[in-house]
């Protein structure tokens, strides 16, 4: 923008900028207009570290006062909509917001006023100053003796840490004109106490065993500081193997374990004993066992009594009011058994069952020794039944890697108990409205759209032949059965789709949901492309290259045009004419490649599939898990498909002008294939002893699908792609990337898919503040043939790592409530489909034209 203009703008604008400089001018002593004489505004709290900053992170936190909070460009905002409330009705305000919101009205405000002796404000709304006065924020006012109360509470959080010498004194500045004060906490940790020596007294042999069997675990390490939350982490730990290994309510008051610092030779490295004692006469622990177990189904509490249906099955006792829930129904989620060995995670997982059952909301869950016995538990769950219908409507934020932004509004209708034996029925209709690229229309916004309607009928238990599968399936994997049916609607990418999709899935859960399997049988999908007559329309670029080459065909052969054969007949006599594929010049050899690749796109890309495959997952996740500091996930799938199919069919048809011809059902071509797709992810953590911890992670993704048999390429819905939020994100989705450093024409090449992918990324991220978080990353693959379609796509391992793209950059992101907001900025640093010679492009990189990513949750 020229000078002229912007003397322009300001002379246009130059109200607001002198209002703006007046505002901030003037806030200086608007602030303490309620500030009482003799009183101070806290307006800043200073942290002096004079031996090293330790815990910076937690101690402001530790502060009972903190100054009123800034926001629009460092002004208190709220407590300056506070200050615009009239000061002789704050006292009434005060007091009439103490009331609960349904008493606050006229009448309310009236008797106050009277109350006060201010019967001439009678009848008053006071709007704007309940206004100011609700959304405002009151001054803080400056107090010594929370600022000693601070002090002390730093002292004593440096003393836990292990810092038994730390000094912390404060400094306060006042300003007696502004009615101001800053208050300064000169903080001294000096060197900490360290373990010299650990020991444990363990009178009780049976504990003493289990604790030394595990002592590999123990957190309390000789030679590390003396952190108080690291004997209270190891008293936790212990608390949890006990009760795992039958002692119920074990150091149920915190009373039995305890450690011991002696300090008499030095406050710098001590000796450490832990003890683990009952009582003063060391009796022993004692194994208690699991006894009366009773499951009711009533709508109260007090109704339990009066059911009048009482069975028993397997050792398990169940009251009913009535047959609407099956005794079986209500036996499998029930993870314990009378008699056995009391465990803490089997009382869990019960409760976890009946709560994933979406059946029931438990009125009472009690587990407690048995009159007169002190190993015996008896344990009850009181479970009332959830509406048998439950509607929902909701709409979400939605971001996937072709779809980009969008929203997705959906209805949900739910029917619970169909068969009597807890089975739930969902129903959902639901639409995704978001943008794609499109390359007929690149400004395109909000140009496709998902509508589709979902069944899942959900068993609480395997849907298999025989009765008895909790022999070979115990109920502590919480087997869950779903039938899937559904269809689909789709707009991306110019070419819609309709599918139609079936499935039979079986989930178990081990380890307390930290292995997952899922097998999946039937798994039947549909996919119908619309407008495939149009395909050229909606990839113009595609089209060009295409007019090229019939140009160069008519004019050897003039008889074949289009006016008497379609596109795909003239295509396939092209690619299948040697002789003139060979006339082309080496100059135009690109052309013929792009146009091959198009062919390839667009076989694939307007092909009608039929998917029907077996599927299994298995999943082990680490995350979330307390016991892992630094945790894993693995996801591994494998995906046959088509066998069955391919027994049945023997008909032919064509499929498409590079494929050939395919057997068919009902004249539509089915896919024979398997797949491979490998997700390792790992996270390191550091500063773990800080409030915000810093996070290494790491992700490695591998896929493969062969198509064999029936088909010579993978179908569009399984093949893999890259670039986008959650992958390279250099480029985006469909950018450009690939396959392998082929050097066709990138108006072709970006919607290239293909049978093999790897990518691997890592990232550090780094908290700013509780809402804040910054990363920096990098990402790094690409995608490869299993084949030579002509142009260098096929993998080969000794070339391969060379033909990675590469990208870096960093990003922000916004922790909202349980949503993650996502901006990450990218930047090439290799791109293989350059020239050879001109693929490192890191000086060429323009920091303010990044690859732009906005997307919801961690990539990874």
């Amino acid at each position: 923008m020229s000078r002229k203009h912007i003397n322009k703008y300001f002379q246009k604008y130059h109200i607001f900028y002198y209002s703006t400089i007046l505002s901030v001018f003037l806030y200086a002593c608007n602030v303490t207009k309620k500030v009482p004489d003799g009183e101070y505004l806290l307006t800043k709290n200073k942290f002096e570290y004079t031996d090293g900053q330790l815990l910076s992170d937690e101690i402001p936190d530790l502060v009972a006062q903190k100054p009123n909070k800034k926001t629009l460009f460092a002004v208190p905002l709220g407590l300056i909509l506070y200050n615009k409330a009239n000061p002789k009705y704050d006292t009434i305000l005060k007091e009439y917001m103490t009331y609960p919101s349904e008493m606050r009205n006229q009448k309310l405000r009236d008797s106050l006023f009277r109350k006060y002796e201010h019967p001439e404000f009678v009848g008053r709304n006071l709007f704007w100053n309940r206004f100011f006065h609700t959304v405002g924020e009151a001054p803080v006012i400056y107090s010594d003796a929370k600022t000693k109360q601070s002090a002390k509470s730093i002292n004593n959080k440096l003393i836990n840490k292990g810092y038994w010498d730390a000094e912390v004194k404060t400094n306060v500045k006042k300003d007696s004109a502004g009615k101001k004060a800053e208050v300064s906490y000169i903080i001294t940790h000096k060197d900490p106490t360290y373990i010299k020596d650990y020991f444990y007294n363990i009178p009780d042999q049976n504990i003493r065993g289990l604790y030394e069997f595990q002592f590999h675990k123990s957190f309390v390490k000789k030679g590390q500081i003396l952190d108080e939350s690291v004997l209270e982490k190891e008293i936790t730990r212990i608390n949890n193997q006990m009760k795992e290994e039958g002692y119920y309510k074990f150091n149920n008051d915190n009373q039995d374990i305890y450690f011991v610092a002696d300090s008499l030779h030095g406050r710098k490295n001590v000796p450490v004993v832990m003890n683990i004692i009952r009582d003063s006469l060391n009796t022993p622990y004692r194994k208690s066992t699991i006894g009366k177990i009773t499951v009711a189904v009533a709508r109260n509490i007090n109704d339990v009594n009066k059911l009048p249906l009482k069975d028993s099955l397997r050792g398990i006792n169940i009251l009913r009011k009535d047959t609407a829930y099956s005794v079986n129904s209500l036996w499998l989620p029930i993870i314990l058994k009378p008699g056995e060995v009391y465990k803490q995670t089997n009382l869990d997982l019960t409760r976890k069952n009946l709560i994933a059952m979406n059946n029931f909301t438990i009125l009472k869950a009690s587990d407690d020794f048995r009159k007169g016995s002190d190993s015996i538990i008896d344990v009850e769950y009181v479970l009332s039944p959830l509406r048998k219908y439950e509607f929902n409507i909701a709409t979400d934020l939605h971001y996937s890697q072709i779809l980009n932004f969008g929203f997705s509004p959906s209805v949900d209708l739910t029917s619970r108990n169909i068969f009597g034996g807890a089975e739930n029925l969902t129903t959902s209709f639901s639409g995704i409205i978001g943008t794609t690229k499109d390359p007929k229309n690149p400004d395109a916004f909000f140009n496709a759209y998902e509508l589709s309607a979902q069944t899942s009928l959900q068993f609480p238990r395997l849907l298999v032949p025989f009765r008895k599968y909790y022999k070979w399936v115990p109920k502590k994997y919480s087997p869950i059965t779903s039938v899937n049916l559904g269809a689909s609607v789709q707009n991306n990418i110019g070419l819609g789709r309709i599918n139609f999709n079936a499935g039979l899935n079986y989930f178990a859960n081990v380890d307390n949901g930290r292995i997952q399997h899922k097998l999946t049988l039937f798994n039947t999908q549909l996919s119908l492309t619309q407008n495939k007559d149009k395909y050229y329309d909606y990839f113009p670029a595609e089209d060009v290259i295409r007019q090229a080459v019939f140009g160069w065909y008519e004019d050897v052969h003039p008889d074949v045009n289009t006016n008497n054969y379609s596109y795909d007949q003239i295509s396939k006599m092209i690619i299948n004419d040697q002789a003139f594929l060979s006339s082309i010049s080496s100059e135009n050899q690109d052309i013929i490649n792009a146009f091959r690749q198009s062919l390839i796109n667009k076989d694939r890309q307007t092909q009608d599939v039929i998917i029907s495959s077996i599927i299994y997952n298995f999943t082990y996740n680490e995350i979330g898990k307390k016991d892992y500091t630094n945790p894993m996930f693995f996801s591994g799938k494998v995906e046959f498909a088509g066998n069955t199919l391919n027994l049945l069919s023997r008909r032919e048809h064509e499929d498409g002008v590079v494929s050939g011809n395919s057997k068919t059902i009902f004249k539509i071509p089915f896919s024979q294939f398997i797949k491979f797709d490998l997700d390792f992810k790992k996270y390191f953590s550091f500063f773990n002893d800080r409030a915000k911890p810093h996070t290494l992670a790491f992700r490695q993704f591998v896929g493969i699908g062969i198509p064999y048999g029936n088909s010579s390429s993978m179908p569009f819905v399984r093949s893999y792609f890259n670039g986008g939020a959650y992958d390279i994100r250099a480029w985006v989705a469909f950018g450009g990337l690939g396959p392998a450093d082929s050097q066709l024409d990138e108006r072709v090449r970006s919607y290239a898919m293909d049978n093999v992918k790897l990518t691997t990324s890592i990232e550090y991220r780094l908290p700013l503040t509780d809402m804040f978080e910054a990363a920096v990353f990098t990402d790094a693959g690409n995608i490869w043939g299993l084949k030579d379609n002509g142009f260098g796509d096929q993998f080969k391992f000794r070339k391969f790592i060379s033909q990675m793209g590469i990208g870096s950059g960093f990003g922000l992101r916004i922790n909202i409530a349980y949503v993650n907001l996502r901006l990450d900025m990218a930047y090439k640093v290799h791109d293989p489909n350059k020239p050879e010679g001109s693929r490192w492009v890191i000086n060429k990189i323009k920091p303010l034209q990044p690859t732009v990513n906005f997307a919801i949750g961690y990539p990874f």
